[in-house]
């Protein structure tokens, strides 16, 4: 006979009402109930405020058993003794006896179809797993749902990680909850999206957020969110007390961490965006944390939900939410340490990014485009680091120096224009590292058709190398100038500067991307002075080279010049087939410049094959693109005749208006569409630019600061 009763509480669940609409979350749903359907213990994991208490509520209020939901709240439990009694009193059971509440839990549930949610339940793992597990092996008809920041652990659980919102379903949610206050957000509005975004999609950080726009506009609440955890207060007073605060929300995370799992939490706050475990070795051991150790300690910050895992095509890689690592931040602080460690992780990202310089010019260059390109975020927080520490501003200088492919290459010229103008301002006692600064700055504003900073930057460069007596400023200095020349339409001055700076790079031994372009734009200013033999020779050897080496980037510049020369051989097959490779390669590097070169040289091309339909849709689609780079065609009356003939030819087979049509059809392309239709496949059958592939990281098995390099001297470019 039963010595024990239900009191309270239907049979058919305890869960909480729902106060307010539920948004989205359709497709996580609809997943959810598919683990449901093929496993007895599904767990819903991420991190505090993204939505797990909610979801798995709602999920559970849809695919109730026979005998209902009962949901288990043990967020307030302290003492793992006292689960069994918490879910007891969850299921309304009383018991008299002196039995213990765990035979009472597996007497009363005997043949029962029954959904069991357990929710928050991070810091009792131990307690609840022993809990699930015997009570599934014993009770058939069970299944449990549990919601909380890392797994039960339990054998035949099924995992269901939660991410946050996407944008679109967080601007619903800010609009849904604040026009519960009266205040209406229109789901078009920058500011709005904006805001959703800062909040990393955090269903918690969204609706706490709703809340202020009853005394801030979103953009007020933009410009305030630096100190995000003071500002998001204000919870549902009838919600669970750690869901009150943004900062409650987070720190009940904080919480159930060890003290070395809470060090390295802060230590990786010093990361942007994605970041591998090579870089957490070296930036965050020392000091309480050995590097062996650092794995360990990560995955638990993994099971946990502090930190994301993410499978790539570089291989596994880790991020954290914003309003985590902003939270981690502030514990950096507090310690007293994150001037070290910033510093740490500019001398990693400083030393990536002189590996990545040295191995541009290697079969590995598509790999260095992708890595950097995934870099960027690090880099940037390395470069900003550097520009607000004044003793390290020569670190500053050579690292945006280091990255010149980065911002000629792969289609980041305005980027680069901005560091790089920052850094050469700065005096910071290291002419080596200025001088590279210089040159590269000088390359950048050529390529933007900028011609007057691009002048003053290379003179200055030239005259300070001359007068420190570094070799290698002035033959780039010099090739630069040459390169500025040939933009500038002074053939001469080109060719001689160009041949100058060819003879300095042989003497001092440097052959890299840089010196053959610099062989490339020589063939250029010979091919615009009518020698099309000698710059088919140059480039065609310089083709060679490419292919030995495995360079590619440069290599589209050669067919580029190729093409060039034999569309003035009467050959428009055989142009047409060179920058299908020019574009495809160019475009595969994120070069506009590159890309928009062979747009504009195949729409002639195009033309004279008889279409001049087709020729006007690619004029207008280099049109739309040019913007992106620079000044179109420089300004330059040679780059510029091609286009010029293209558009006579074009304008006199289909008239004005028809020709105006066309260019207005070529200009509503985007790039992607831009470029498959230059090389006449259908969109999508472009080879995209490529993911990140897996790339060996600078110093990661010595952990010796990898920025070590860059204080040795010796010239990396290329």
């Amino acid at each position: 006979m039963r010595q024990h009763q239900r009191d309270g509480g239907p049979v058919g669940g305890n869960l909480p009402e729902e106060l307010d609409a539920f948004v989205g979350r359709s497709a996580e749903l609809a997943g959810l109930a598919r683990a449901l359907d093929t496993a007895r213990l599904v767990t819903v994991t991420g991190a505090g405020g993204v939505g797990k208490s909610r979801l798995a509520a709602r999920a559970a209020a849809l695919h109730a058993p026979r005998d209902g939901v009962r949901r288990v709240e043990l967020a307030p439990v302290r003492d793992p003794r006292f689960v069994d009694h918490a879910v007891a009193e969850a299921l309304g059971l009383t018991d008299h006896t002196a039995r213990p509440p765990r035979e009472t839990l597996l007497a009363d549930l005997a043949g029962r179809q029954l959904l069991l949610v357990l929710d928050g339940f991070e810091h009792l793992v131990e307690a609840c797993a022993g809990l699930v597990g015997e009570l599934l092996r014993a009770v058939p008809g069970l299944r449990v749902l549990a919601a909380g920041r890392r797994p039960l652990g339990v054998p035949g659980e099924r995992v269901f990680p939660l991410a946050p919102l996407g944008e679109d379903e967080a601007v619903r949610l800010l609009a849904e909850r604040a026009a519960l206050h009266g205040v209406p957000v229109p789901d078009d509005d920058e500011d709005v999206r904006a805001l959703c975004r800062r909040l990393d999609g955090i269903p918690l950080a969204v609706e706490l957020a709703a809340g202020r726009l009853r005394a801030l506009s979103p953009g007020q609440l933009l410009e305030r969110l630096e100190d995000r955890f003071r500002l998001l207060t204000g919870g549902a007073p009838d919600g669970p007390a750690r869901h009150r605060t943004l900062r409650l929300a987070i720190g009940w995370s904080h919480e159930l961490c060890t003290p070395r799992e809470r060090l390295l939490w802060a230590r990786l706050s010093v990361f942007a965006g994605r970041f591998d475990l090579e870089a957490v070795e070296y930036v965050c051991a020392g000091l309480g944390l050995d590097a062996d150790d650092v794995l360990d300690v990560l995955t638990e910050l993994l099971a946990q939900s502090v930190v994301a895992r993410e499978e790539t095509p570089a291989g596994v890689r880790y991020r954290m939410l914003d309003t985590v690592r902003a939270y981690g931040a502030d514990w950096l602080e507090a310690t007293g340490d994150a001037a070290r460690l910033r510093r740490r992780h500019r001398d990693w990202y400083l030393g990536l990014a002189i590996w990545c310089e040295l191995d541009w010019f290697s079969p590995r260059q598509d790999e260095v485009a992708a890595r950097v390109e995934a870099e960027l975020p690090n880099l940037r927080c390395a470069l900003e680091h550097c520009l607000d520490e004044p003793e390290e501003a020569h670190l500053g200088q050579y690292l945006a120096g280091s990255l010149w492919f980065c911002w000629a290459g792969c289609g980041r010229l305005a980027e680069g224009r901005h560091w790089l103008e920052q850094v050469v301002r700065l005096d910071s006692g290291h002419d080596r590292s200025r001088l590279k600064a210089l040159w590269v700055l000088g390359y950048v504003a050529i390529l933007q058709g900028d011609a007057v900073p691009a002048l003053a930057a290379l003179r200055e460069c030239r005259e300070e190398a001359e007068r420190c007596g570094d070799p290698v400023a002035v033959a780039y200095a010099e090739h630069r100038t040459g390169c500025l020349a040939l933009v500038t339409d002074d053939m001469p001055r080109a060719e001689r500067l160009l041949r100058s700076a060819l003879e300095r790079y042989e003497e001092i031994g440097e052959l890299n991307s840089n010196v053959l372009m610099g062989r490339v734009e020589l063939a250029m200013a010979r091919a615009f002075q009518g020698d099309l033999p000698g710059a088919v020779r140059m480039c065609e050897d310089v083709r060679r080279v490419c292919e030995d080496h495995g360079e590619r980037w440069t290599r589209t510049y050669a067919l580029y010049v190729l093409a060039y020369a034999a569309w003035a051989d009467g050959d428009p097959a055989g142009a047409r087939a060179l920058l299908g490779d020019c574009l495809a390669g160019a475009h595969a590097f994120h070069d506009l410049l590159g890309s928009v070169l062979a747009v504009e040289l195949l729409a002639l091309v195009t033309a004279v094959e008889g279409d001049a339909a087709e020729a006007a849709v690619l004029q207008g689609a280099a049109g739309r693109m040019w913007p992106s780079v620079g000044l179109p065609l420089f300004g330059s009356a040679y780059f510029n005749a091609p286009h010029q003939l293209c558009e006579t030819t074009a304008r006199q087979r289909l008239g004005d208006e028809r020709y105006e049509e066309c260019v207005r059809e070529g200009a509503r392309l985007a790039r992607e569409a831009a470029v498959s239709r230059a090389l006449g496949r259908p969109l999508g059958a472009v080879p995209a630019p490529r993911e990140p592939a897996r790339y060996p990281a600078a110093g990661p098995q010595t952990h010796e600061p990898a920025a070590s390099r860059a204080r040795k001297g010796g010239e990396t470019a290329g």
